[in-house]
C-alpha cells in the first residue's frame, strides 16, 4: 500500500526520534518512506526536504560522502522548477559549510538561500547562508567580507537564531574559516559568548559537537604556541567527551591529533586517525603531508592533486597543499616541477592578509631557492619571514624558521652566522613543549648547542654513536669502538634513536626499514592481515595507493553526475579501508596471532633486543642504557632520560 502524506509527515517525526537516539539506520530507512510518500503525493518540496535530511544524514551520521552528496543533488532536482519557496533555500545549505569543497560553489548556494531567507524573512536560514558565505569569502581570500559576514551571523546565533541545528551548522562554518585563517583570537572572542547561551557544551547533540570543533581549534592554537602536551589532552578529552556522550566516532578533534602525531613523528598513530577520513576535504592536507613524511613522494602528490581539484577557488587550503606539492618535488630532485609548483603558490596567496600563511610560503621559497642555487636569495627570503612573523606570536614557527636560517647558513659556510642562529633557535626551543626530530637535534650541536628534548640542561659524561658503514654499523662510546653485522633489528633501533621520545608502531619500523617491495603495485586481501610470504608492508603499500585512486574516481564520477557508478566505487572503497582498519588493529577488532600487526610486534621486538644485546657485548654501559630506556611491543621507543650517563645518537 502506497504511504500517504499524513503517514510521510509521521515516519519524518519518527526519523527525527530515530536520530535523537543515535539509530542512523532506523532514521535513514524512515525518511525514505517519506519521501515515497511525499512524492506520490505530488509534494515536491516537503520530499525535498526529507532529500535534503536524508543527506545530512550520510554525511554526519553514516559518514558516506557519496550517497550524501547524492541525496543532495536529488533534493535540489526536486525543487528546480518550482517557483521562489523558501524549501529551495534551506536545501541549497543543507551541507555542513566545511563539507562543500569549493568556495566559489558555496557562495553561490549561501546566496541564493540568504535570498530566499529575506525574501519569506526566516532568520534561522538568514543566519546558516550569512555563515556559509562568509566561510566561502574567507577560503577564496576575501578575509574582511567574509568575517564581516560570519560576525554577523554569530550576533543573529545568539540573538533572535532558535533553530539549534542551523545555528549549530553556522558556528561550524563560523570555526572552520576561523582555523582556516589562523584567527584564533576571533573564535576565542565569541566562543565565550556562545558558551553563555548554550550553544557550545556538554550537552548532548549541537552543544557538543560545536564544543568538540571549538576544542580543535583551540588545540590547534596550542600546537602553533608549541605547548604540545596541553595540546593533546584537550584533544584527547575532546574526544573521549564527545564519543561517551555521542555514542558516535569524533571527527574535528581527531584530525587535529593526526596532525599533531605527524609533527611527532608518530606517523602509524596518524595513519590510524585519518583512515576512512581522507575523502573529506577537511583531512586532505593533514594526509598529504602524511604521506610526505613517510616519504611516498607519490602518493603524497595524488593525494595533494586530488584536493587541489576539489577546492576550486579555495586560496588557503591550495596555498598549503601547493606548499606540499613543492616539498614533495624538491624531495624527488625534479627542480622545474617545484618551481611550477611555486609559481602557483605565490600567485595564489597574493595578498592574502594571514602572516602564519605567508611565513610558511617564504619558507618553501626559501628552499627551492637553496635546491636550485641560490643560497643568497634563499637566506635574504628566510629572513624577511623571520622579519614578518615577530609581532604575530607564533614561537613554534618561528623556531623552524631559525632551524632552516642555521642549515642555509652552513650549506653557505658562514659558520659565525650559523653559531648565532643557532643560539636564537635554541633559546626559542627552550621556552616550548616540543618533539624536537634528531636531525634538529644534530644541527644545533654541530655548532655548540646541546639539547634533551627542546632544552640544554643535561651534559651525559659520555655520547654512543650508531653509525652505518658498508653492509656494518658501526658503533662507539668514549675510546671503544667496533663493528656490527647488518640486521633488521639495528636499521630498526636506528629509527627509534633519530627520534627520541617518539612511539612508532611496529608496522611503521617496518615500513620505514624494508620501504615497498619492488613491483607490489597491485591488491592482494589475503595478504594483508593474513599469514602468508608476502611482506604486510607491500601489501598495505598497495592498499593505501589503490585507496587513493579510488577517492580521485570517486571524485571523478560524483563530478559528472554518475552517482551510481560512485556508489559501487565508495563500496570497494570502505571494504579497502574496513581491510587496512583491520591490519592496526582497529574499531575494536580482535587481532588473530598471525595478523600483519601482531606478527610485526613480535618479529620487531625479537629483532631490537638482538641487536641491543650485540651492541652490550661490545659496549656494555651504553648497552645497558640502551636497555633500559628501549621500549618496545606493538608501539616502540628510545626514551632516554636526563640522568643517564650516556645518550646514543644516530651519526649520519
Amino acid at each position: 500500500m502506497a504511504t500517504t502524506g499524513d503517514e510521510a509527515v509521521r515516519h519524518v517525526e519518527l526519523a527525527e526520534e530515530a536520530m535523537k537516539a543515535c539509530d542512523a539506520n532506523a532514521a535513514a530507512e524512515h525518511l525514505s518512506v517519506a519521501i515515497r510518500g511525499f512524492t506520490a503525493a505530488g509534494d515536491r518540496r516537503r520530499a525535498a526536504l526529507a532529500c535534503a535530511r536524508l543527506g545530512s544524514l550520510f554525511a554526519f551520521a553514516v559518514d558516506n560522502a557519496t550517497a550524501a552528496r547524492a541525496w543532495f543533488v536529488r533534493a535540489t532536482r526536486l525543487l528546480e522548477d518550482e517557483p521562489p519557496c523558501i524549501e529551495q533555500g534551506w536545501v541549497a545549505v543543507a551541507a555542513l559549510g566545511c563539507d562543500v569543497d569549493d568556495p566559489a560553489v558555496l557562495l553561490t548556494r549561501a546566496e541564493l538561500a540568504l535570498d530566499r531567507a529575506r525574501r519569506f524573512g526566516d532568520v534561522n536560514l538568514e543566519t546558516k547562508a550569512l555563515a556559509d558565505a562568509g566561510l566561502a569569502h574567507v577560503q577564496a581570500g576575501r578575509m574582511a567580507e567574509g568575517m564581516a559576514l560570519l560576525d554577523e551571523a554569530m550576533a543573529l546565533a545568539c540573538g533572535p537564531a532558535d533553530d539549534a541545528e542551523a545555528t549549530g551548522m553556522s558556528v561550524c562554518s563560523f570555526l572552520t574559516a576561523c582555523y582556516y585563517a589562523a584567527d584564533f583570537e576571533r573564535a576565542d572572542s565569541w566562543a565565550g559568548v556562545l558558551r553563555r547561551h548554550g550553544l557550545i557544551g556538554h550537552v548532548a547533540g549541537a552543544p557538543v559537537i560545536l564544543g568538540n570543533h571549538c576544542d580543535a581549534v583551540q588545540a590547534t592554537l596550542l600546537c602553533e604556541l608549541g605547548r604540545w602536551g596541553e595540546a593533546e589532552a584537550l584533544l584527547t578529552r575532546a574526544i573521549e567527551k564527545f564519543e561517551t556522550t555521542m555514542a558516535m566516532p569524533s571527527w574535528h578533534p581527531v584530525i587535529a591529533l593526526a596532525e599533531l602525531r605527524i609533527r611527532q613523528g608518530r606517523l602509524a598513530d596518524a595513519e590510524m586517525l585519518l583512515l576512512g577520513k581522507d575523502g573529506h576535504v577537511q583531512a586532505l592536507l593533514p594526509s598529504a603531508r602524511l604521506h610526505l613524511a613517510r616519504g611516498d613522494h607519490d602518493l603524497a602528490r595524488a593525494t595533494a592533486a586530488r584536493g587541489l581539484r576539489a577546492i576550486g577557488g579555495d586560496r588557503l587550503r591550495a596555498a598549503e597543499l601547493l606548499a606540499v606539492l613543492v616539498d614533495v618535488e624538491l624531495a624527488v630532485g625534479d627542480h622545474d616541477a617545484a618551481t611550477a609548483a611555486c609559481d602557483q603558490l605565490v600567485a595564489r596567496a597574493d595578498r592574502l592578509d594571514v602572516s602564519a600563511l605567508q611565513c610558511r610560503i617564504a619558507a618553501v621559497r626559501a628552499r627551492l631557492l637553496a635546491a636550485t642555487g641560490d643560497l643568497p636569495g634563499a637566506i635574504a627570503t628566510m629572513e624577511s619571514a623571520l622579519d614578518c612573523l615577530a609581532a604575530s606570536g607564533v614561537p613554534w614557527q618561528r623556531a623552524n624558521l631559525l632551524l632552516d636560517l642555521v642549515r642555509l647558513h652552513e650549506r653557505s659556510g658562514n659558520r659565525v652566522a650559523a653559531e648565532v642562529e643557532a643560539k636564537r633557535a635554541a633559546a626559542a626551543l627552550a621556552e616550548l613543549d616540543v618533539v624536537l626530530p634528531s636531525d634538529d637535534v644534530a644541527l644545533l650541536e654541530r655548532f655548540g648547542v646541546t639539547v634533551s628534548g627542546t632544552t640544554a640542561s643535561h651534559h651525559p659524561r659520555l655520547r654512543a654513536t650508531l653509525q652505518a658503514g658498508d653492509h656494518v654499523w658501526v658503533v662507539t662510546c668514549g675510546n671503544t669502538r667496533a663493528r656490527l653485522s647488518d640486521t633488521k633489528g639495528l636499521r630498526y633501533l636506528a629509527e627509534l634513536l633519530r627520534s627520541p621520545g617518539v612511539e612508532r608502531h611496529a608496522l611503521d619500523l617496518v615500513d620505514r626499514v624494508e620501504g615497498v617491495a619492488p613491483g607490489q603495485s597491485g591488491v592482494d586481501r589475503r595478504h594483508l592481515g593474513d599469514a602468508g610470504e608476502v611482506a604486510d608492508w607491500g601489501a598495505r603499500n598497495a592498499y593505501r595507493h589503490r585507496i587513493e585512486a579510488l577517492r580521485a574516481e570517486i571524485d571523478d564520477a560524483l563530478e559528472t553526475g554518475a552517482l551510481h557508478q560512485a556508489e559501487v566505487l565508495q563500496a570497494e572503497l570502505d571494504q579497502l579501508v574496513g581491510e587496512l582498519a583491520s591490519a592496526f588493529g582497529l574499531g575494536g577488532r580482535s587481532r588473530r596471532a598471525s595478523s600483519a600487526s601482531e606478527r610485526a610486534r613480535v618479529n620487531v621486538t625479537r629483532a631490537l633486543r638482538s641487536a641491543t644485546a650485540k651492541v652490550s657485548e661490545v659496549l656494555p654501559e651504553a648497552g645497558a642504557v640502551l636497555d633500559r630506556r628501549l621500549r618496545t611491543g606493538l608501539y616502540c621507543a628510545y626514551e632516554p632520560d636526563g640522568a643517564d650517563d650516556v645518550r646514543w645518537v644516530v651519526q649520519s
